[in-house]
């Protein structure tokens, strides 16, 4: 059975930074595709990024490039977003999933239960 587990949200202050945690339980490493989603209130939900599937391609949104970064721990299953130079903007609460293609949320099936991230002026 497909886990997975966000960790690693909370608020800080704008310029600071976090890293979200994706731990995956039940497939085998960089066998299917893990990929972030972002969801504010009153607002669609946002592709991240993703690491596909065989674990060559880490891809961030052009919309976060040169703030945040995808890497992973193969051995623990594990995929990290780091995020930098956080602004108010960047708010919301950050899903995991796994098992789609891209960043085509609709593709995805399988999620974790969100970790919240909130960045204050």
């Amino acid at each position: 059975q497909v886990q997975l587990v966000e960790s690693g949200g909370g608020s800080v202050q704008a310029g600071g930074s976090l890293r979200l945690s994706c731990a995956g339980s039940g497939f085998t490493p960089n066998t299917i595709y893990i990929a972030w989603f972002r969801q504010a209130p009153g607002k669609e939900r946002e592709g991240v990024a993703y690491r596909a599937r065989g674990g060559g391609i880490l891809h961030v949104d052009p919309s976060v490039q040169g703030r945040f970064t995808l890497s992973q721990d193969t051995a623990k299953n594990t995929v990290y977003l780091q995020m930098d130079n956080l602004k108010p903007e960047d708010t919301a609460m950050y899903y995991c999933a796994a098992g789609g293609v891209g960043l085509v949320g609709s593709s995805y099936k399988y999620w974790g239960q969100g970790t919240q991230v909130t960045v204050t002026p």
